[in-house]
């Protein structure tokens, strides 16, 4: 039982075989096969749960890095922490919802810029006084932000971002290309101004709000959290943690925000961020920092189709969760700079966990 803010769930995975969790036996050979015909790389950790058991957990040797500084080769065990990158964000998200219950934070529709008179002057252009928190959360700020191009290109703009000497104020001074809330534009902007936010609301760092009030409750074990180039903790993709770890993240949508009896983070936030507000592209999309679609799987001509919510990371680090089915799959990966490092992901999750499945 946990008896406030800082106990731990006594929560370990419990292991289920494939077969008893309803997927064809050769699920470990169907991952193996995917990586001997090349259709899934550089990958690092796979863990695949359902119905709270892990069905299948793997880890492998790879090249990595940590937040761009080269680590070399990695032997990856249940124990190596791996960056998240921009999983971070989704995390940031159930963070935001907590502080918000707690009344440390601005709802979603209060106006953004007053939450920052120390850049009032930077709102020379009328539709910064339109903006709110929730365009923050669904990345719908409508600022010329680009990371399209590499993260090692200096016109990058979180790279220009971290390296300004005031980054509120080079947010809120970006150009309009689009009207709020109209277009889903990717990028780090909106992340930076939450955690902003969340920091000064709870008078706490972001790993110490995370270890007590979402990582302690959910028996997560050690973390890091990577500084940006101004110190602090970067909310946009510093988070450290280990597959197993971030598997728990997944259980806890399933679980519908609760935790060992605790109601962690409430429902009515996570129903809130899982709203498709915005697409994407043509599979995906966005609500408060987490993305969502559907896949279909099984055989033809009755496919049937499952819905899925996802938080997603540069080189590939992926959490999947999709409650229809009771399965979270977390994957960590090394392709980092690869234009194609969406596909491996995507192939272990459609073609060797949906496709496993009886």
């Amino acid at each position: 039982m946990t008896t406030g803010p800082l106990a731990s769930a006594p929560f370990e995975w419990r292991s289920i075989t494939p077969p008893d969790a309803g997927f064809a036996p050769d699920l470990d050979g169907r991952l193996d096969k995917a990586i001997a015909d090349k259709r899934a790389w550089g990958l690092h950790g796979v863990v695949v749960t359902r119905m709270g058991k892990l069905v299948l957990e793997r880890y492998f040797t790879g090249e990595d890095e940590v937040w761009g500084a080269p680590r070399g080769r990695v032997a990856f065990g249940p124990d190596t922490l791996h960056d998240l990158r921009s999983v971070t964000k989704s995390i940031l998200g159930l963070l935001y919802g907590i502080a918000l219950d707690l009344g440390k934070v601005p709802a979603p529709d209060q106006n953004l810029i007053a939450q920052f008179p120390e850049c009032a002057d930077a709102a020379t252009d009328p539709r910064l006084q339109r903006l709110t928190v929730a365009h923050a959360l669904t990345m719908t700020l409508g600022f010329d932000w680009n990371e399209d191009i590499p993260y090692q290109d200096p016109t990058n703009s979180e790279i220009q971002m971290e390296q300004s000497p005031d980054r509120l104020r080079y947010i809120f001074s970006r150009p309009f290309i689009s009207d709020p809330g109209t277009r889903w534009i990717y990028g780090a902007a909106g992340t930076e101004l939450i955690g902003h936010l969340l920091v000064k609301g709870v008078g706490q760092s972001l790993p110490d709000f995370a270890r007590a009030n979402l990582f302690d409750p959910l028996g997560i074990g050690p973390t890091e959290w990577t500084k940006g180039f101004n110190g602090q903790p970067a909310p946009a993709s510093g988070l450290r943690m280990t597959p197993r770890d971030l598997a728990r993240i997944g259980q806890l949508i399933l679980n519908r925000g609760q935790w060992d009896g605790r109601q962690v983070v409430s429902s009515d936030w996570l129903a809130k961020s899982f709203q498709p507000y915005v697409p994407c592209d043509e599979q995906r999309r966005y609500g408060y920092f987490w993305y969502s679609g559907d896949l279909q799987y099984g055989q033809p001509p009755n496919r049937p189709i499952t819905h899925w919510i996802g938080g997603f990371g540069y080189g590939g680090q992926r959490l999947f969760a999709m409650p229809d089915l009771g399965i979270v799959v977390a994957i960590t990966c090394g392709n980092y700079a690869d234009e194609q490092q969406w596909m491996p992901p995507v192939r272990v999750v459609r073609d060797v966990v949906l496709a496993g499945l009886k």
